[in-house]
């Protein structure tokens, strides 16, 4: 959405441009009652009025010589792109599909959105694309920031084939139509006592898309997910619908399995599962002199594990997910501060915010029945808010991280649930997120580069002052084969880290959202340049942002 309202803008303009040119030269011809001609004084001598006439006219003339040259030839390759601009954003039929990602970061507009409902449609869609030489791009549920699978020439999307269609008890394998989300396929083997490996955050994903884009859950021993793929079928332009796995073809498989959806639309996958089991999730705070005295335990003797740090303070907020032990049990612990404790100092925050920012709103709000009760909204929830009222003054989102620094210690404590209930993390509302991968060392023996990337990144957010909210999140995942992952080795011991940097888009006010984006792409750049090369870091692929330049 970003690119297409720049590009148009620039259109916009350049049209005003062209209209003024436009003008300019025919006003001296064809003078108006506005025309500087018609201002002249009428007691000036012929001569000065011819000598007058004679310059504008030449002023007429060169102005359309150079108009016409720089329309009609296009002598650089700056005019050729915007000649192509002009002609590529002009306004758009009213039969056009708009699809956007979740965060509204990114969105197209296109007559081509296929939504097949079996294997022969989605074969014959890929037949007619190929001989008619048209581009369709397979899209997921769009909840990447970066919009990855959106695409203006055409998308196919499989959510109409989301149906299991083999469960294999004793092998813990099943077999699914790509575009079954990952919590409709975890609630449909629930009843086979099967479960997924590990997951990311959310739940919401299609199969397809996110193995396609290599995504990840946390745990030093646990691959990323798409090491979970035992095989896959592939309905691909030149071939037609092939079968790809290890046995099969494996150097095919294990560049495709992490393929982007560019050798083909992923039809079907088969996954191994592993059995369901409930976890004991304990959150702590801790600080950086702690995590290095204990971090190579964290990541050996924990099954899931990972790190919510807050930037401008030394928290950090340690997560780890185990099984239940079958000797101890749960945990008894009683929490020793309730949930309204905990949200105390961040609800105080909010209301000194709004008398600081929004008094004169403040009457209008209370006397409004759609406006929430604040002691009715999550943690997440205020978070937004806080930041909405200014989002990009330093010292207010030191604040809030200040007391989201307040509310995780006082809400340390366990809980207790099944894997697909416990492994996930509220992100917040719309956000922009950066993400990169980059070896940490081996499960035996840590690099610690991990937390040295952090120490580096929160310097450098405090150096060029970044109104950086919370948290910044560290995970971990074994090796994966699969060559197009972030995280591929051919060790089998590797270890990789995964940092992402995030900045909420807490408003629909666009100019509000256009700072936002600015201001987070200018905190990537600093990550980029200054870190990325220095720890050998790739970007996720579903994080990876294209550069939007003018010419």
């Amino acid at each position: 959405m970003l690119r297409s309202l720049s590009h148009k803008r620039h259109v916009h303009h350049h049209l005003r441009t062209l209209a003024a040119t436009t003008s300019t030269i025919k006003s001296p011809l064809h003078p108006s009652p506005f025309s500087p001609v018609r201002t002249l004084s009428t007691s000036s001598s012929n001569s000065n009025d011819a000598e007058l006439r004679k310059y504008l006219g030449y002023t007429a003339l060169l102005l359309f010589c150079g108009a016409a040259t720089y329309y009609s030839f296009p002598f650089s390759e700056n005019a050729k792109h915007k000649k192509a601009q002009i002609f590529r954003y002009a306004p758009l039929p009213e039969d056009l599909h708009t699809v956007s990602n979740w965060s509204g970061t990114h969105e197209v507009q296109t007559r081509h959105f296929h939504q097949p409902e079996n294997l022969q449609q989605l074969e014959e869609l890929v037949r007619q694309s190929n001989e008619k030489r048209m581009k369709i791009r397979p899209v997921g549920s769009g909840l990447s920031p970066n919009g990855i699978g959106l695409a203006r020439g055409g998308m196919v999307n499989l959510a109409l084939m989301d149906k299991v269609l083999e469960v294999d008890k004793q092998k813990k394998q099943v077999k699914v139509q790509a575009g079954i989300r990952v919590q409709g396929l975890v609630d449909a083997i629930k009843e086979h006592g099967l479960t997924l490996q590990n997951f990311a955050s959310i739940r919401e994903q299609q199969i397809g898309g996110i193995v396609q884009v290599g995504a990840h859950g946390t745990g030093a021993r646990l691959p990323p997910i798409d090491e979970q793929v035992v095989s896959m079928k592939l309905v691909t332009p030149a071939k037609g619908t092939i079968e790809i796995s290890k046995e099969k073809d494996p150097e095919l498989f294990y560049l495709a399995r992490c393929g982007l959806g560019g050798l083909g639309v992923v039809a079907e996958v088969t996954i191994q599962c592993v059995e369901r089991q409930e976890l004991v999730e304990h959150t702590t705070v801790s600080n950086m002199k702690d995590l290095k005295k204990n971090h190579k335990k964290m990541l050996s003797e924990n099954k899931h594990v990972k790190y919510l740090y807050i930037p401008y303070t030394d928290t950090v907020v340690v997560v780890t997910c185990n099984p239940i032990s079958k000797w101890r049990g749960p945990p008894k612990f009683k929490p020793k501060y309730s949930k309204d404790e905990a949200l105390q100092h961040v609800r105080e925050l909010y209301r000194e915010s709004l008398m600081k920012y929004r008094a004169e709103d403040i009457t209008a709000k209370s006397s409004d029945s759609r406006e929430p009760d604040i002691n009715e909204l999550s943690f997440t929830e205020l978070r937004d808010k806080l930041l909405a009222l200014d989002p990009l003054n330093k010292d207010h989102v030191i604040k809030v991280n200040q007391v989201e620094a307040d509310f995780w210690k006082k809400s340390e404590g366990y809980r207790v649930g099944w894997s697909d209930e416990i492994l996930g993390f509220d992100c917040g509302g719309q956000q922009w997120v950066s993400e990169i991968c980059f070896p940490a060392g081996t499960l035996s023996k840590p690099s610690i580069k991990d937390l040295e990337y952090i120490e580096d990144l929160k310097q450098l957010i405090e150096k060029e002052d970044v109104p950086a909210p919370a948290p910044i999140e560290q995970r971990w995942t074994a090796r994966s084969q699969s060559l197009m992952s972030p995280a591929s080795s051919s060790v089998e011991d590797d270890i990789f880290s995964w940092v992402g940097i995030i900045m909420y888009l807490p408003t629909m006010d666009a100019r509000q959202r256009k700072e936002i984006t600015e201001e987070f792409f200018h905190y990537r750049h600093l990550t980029q340049s200054q870190l990325w090369d220095k720890y050998s870091a790739y970007e996720h692929w579903a994080k990876i942002e294209v550069q939007i330049t003018s010419s």
